[in-house]
């Protein structure tokens, strides 16, 4: 409730992508968490992102709840039927999670399980649908529940694109917020001036944005982005900052909180860092927060 609380009252909340392990030693998750959890709202636990087999978002939630720090749980269309949605939604929201946020998952072709075969039941809006039926008490069979859940329900966005495609997006945003969502979690952010038309329009929209910071691991990460990445703005005054730098890992950090003070300054809802396997490195760059 922590979460839904800020987001209402208009108070900058910051969350930060917590991935559950490949195996079952839940100790590094539990403790990058915890050293910062008096910085972070809510930790976005992923739903195997880029479709790499981990434990279930729903066990790596579980997990910080246990150890008391809040949230923000992946529910992906890609791996479950309508059944195994609904049964994690109510075990999610049973077990402390009370936010969650509605993605449409990779293709298994990205990941380490190539032969994987995708499910998509229901795509993103019978997932919306599905989460919405719950909160009234029923499932989507239409029979009755034991007691109700009652989620905060998010999902994400790409800023970065123009023209037509923006367009395109816009126009499931707007579905996305008649479905019930309250808070969007956009793809990656370096420069504000990027995602200016998006914001444009978001502007009118009763929803939250919180936009996301990418923390950098080298040169050739920044650079990989720039070229392969369209929707995603990388200057050029980036990479020449990291390849001036002396200590790069650093410098990435550095751009990172930098980039975080400046969302804030700026008057977002929230921020979200997407730490990219280096959660040790969480505490130095929210330092000035």
């Amino acid at each position: 409730m922590h979460l839904k609380r800020k987001l209402e009252t208009g108070e900058f909340a910051v969350l930060a992508e917590m991935e559950p392990p490949k195996g079952v030693d839940i100790s590094p998750m539990v403790s990058g968490a915890a050293r910062v959890k008096h910085k972070v709202d809510a930790f976005i636990v992923p739903e195997m992102s880029n479709a790499v087999m981990r434990m279930s978002a729903l066990g790596g939630a579980m997990a910080l709840q246990n150890n008391g720090m809040n949230t923000v749980m992946e529910v992906c269309c890609r791996d479950r039927n309508r059944l195994a949605l609904q049964a994690d939604l109510l075990a999610a929201y049973a077990s402390g999670v009370a936010n969650v946020m509605a993605v449409k998952g990779q293709d298994p072709g990205f990941g380490d399980h190539h032969q994987a075969k995708t499910v998509y039941d229901i795509d993103l809006h019978g997932l919306l649908k599905a989460i919405e039926v719950l909160q009234s008490g029923r499932d989507m069979a239409g029979i009755e529940l034991s007691g109700k859940p009652s989620f905060l329900v998010g999902s994400v966005v790409n800023a970065g694109l123009e023209g037509h495609e923006l367009e395109k997006e816009m126009a499931e945003v707007n579905q996305l917020i008649e479905a019930g969502v309250r808070f969007l979690v956009t793809s990656p952010v370096f420069e504000l001036s990027a995602i200016e038309p998006f914001l444009k329009t978001a502007a009118k929209m009763n929803v939250t944005i919180i936009p996301t910071v990418l923390l950098l691991k080298s040169v050739g990460m920044a650079r990989y982005i720039q070229r392969n990445m369209k929707h995603i703005q990388l200057p050029d005054s980036l990479i020449h900052r990291l390849q001036k730098s002396p200590d790069k890992p650093g410098e990435c950090t550095k751009i990172a909180g930098e980039m975080v003070l400046k969302i804030k300054k700026e008057g977002f809802g929230g921020v979200n860092i997407s730490p990219m396997g280096w959660e040790n490195k969480l505490s130095d760059v929210l330092e000035g927060m």
